[in-house]
Parts: structure tokens; sequence; C-alpha cells
């Protein structure tokens, strides 16, 4: 479906939720509600319209490195598919390359193509180790998130600050506890 007629049709759905929630669509801090939430909620989803894989092999070159190579402290933001309602974090990931390095920017990008999905955290965390671990055929890949989940928090069991703490790996890591370890001494935790 083109962009304009997805917007229309999130607009129509958001239009009616207002009604039945007893809101008054016409009022003047109303109007123009329900196009920007469809215009939120496309660039919320995205990440259905990238493949990960595409942004890893741009940026991918030949290096003879066998060392972890870690980018740590990357902020995401995601919807929770239960109650489409944010969860956000960081993600911590670490790869041992095999023949094959990747542009550092190129691993957040992976996490904003897999985050800009409905998503539930365990989920989002093995999409991004396996992609990872399938285009670079990386020696091992460890990915590790926390987030804060508003679904938890605005509603529910509503507890303030609490941290989810989800990983994945793969390869040497699997093998190798120390490594584990020597990554999670890395981030902290």
């Amino acid at each position: 479906m083109e962009e304009q007629k997805q917007i229309e049709a999130i607009e129509e759905i958001v239009r009616r939720n207002l009604n039945i929630i007893g809101e008054d669509v016409n009022r003047e801090g109303l109007k123009k509600t329900p196009r920007r939430v469809a215009r939120s909620m496309l660039a919320l989803t995205s990440g259905y319209n990238i493949n990960p894989a595409d942004v890893l092999n741009s940026a991918k070159f030949a290096e003879d490195c066998n060392k972890m190579i870690m980018v740590k402290d990357i902020e995401f933001y995601s919807l929770c598919e239960h109650h489409i309602l944010p969860f956000f974090g960081k993600a911590h990931i670490a790869y041992i390359p095999n023949g094959y390095i990747v542009g550092l920017s190129k691993l957040p990008r992976v996490v904003n193509v897999f985050s800009r999905r409905l998503q539930v955290q365990e989920r989002l965390t093995r999409e991004i180790c396996h992609c990872i671990q399938n285009t670079l055929n990386a020696k091992g890949v460890m990915v590790v998130l926390e987030a804060q989940h508003l679904c938890m928090q605005m509603r529910g069991v509503e507890k303030q600050g609490a941290i989810t703490v989800t990983r994945e790996y793969t390869g040497v890591f699997e093998e190798d506890a120390s490594l584990r370890q020597e990554f999670l001494d890395m981030i902290k935790l």
C-alpha cells in the first residue's frame, strides 16, 4: 500500500478510536491529531521497509582482525507489540570478525531497523544478534539490551524504573564463558 493510502487508513482508525473514548475529534487540539498519529506510526514502524543485512553489506570490508569489536550504549526506541507502548534503552553489541569487519555506524543502524518494528525485547535481541552473525559470518556475536517498558510503568503493574535485560550470543561467545564475562565487564553488567 502506498504511503498516502496508509496515512489515510490510519487517520480514519484514529478518528474512530478518539470518538470511542468520548473525544471530540473536531476540537482545536485534536483536529490534526489523526494525521500526526498516522505519520508517527509509519515512522515508528519504518524498519519493516529496510533489509538489515543490506545495511551491514553496504559497509562490509575484508580485514584480518580477530579481536573483539564492541559498540556499546546504543540508544534505541521501539514499540511493544502487546500494547503498542514504547520501550527504550541501550543496546551493547560485540563481535569477533572472521575475515570481515563492518563500518561501526552500521551496528546502530541495524538496531534501528529491528527496533522500528512492533517488537518484544527478547526477539529484538535475537534478531540483532543473528543478523550480524549471519551477514558477517562472525566467529561470534553477543548482544545485550537493557530497556524500560512503558507498558510496565504506565499501566498494569506500574513499576517505575524497572529495567529488563536480555542477551543473545553465538559462536565463540557460546563456547567461552570468559569471553562472555569480558564483554559483560566492558559494559559493567
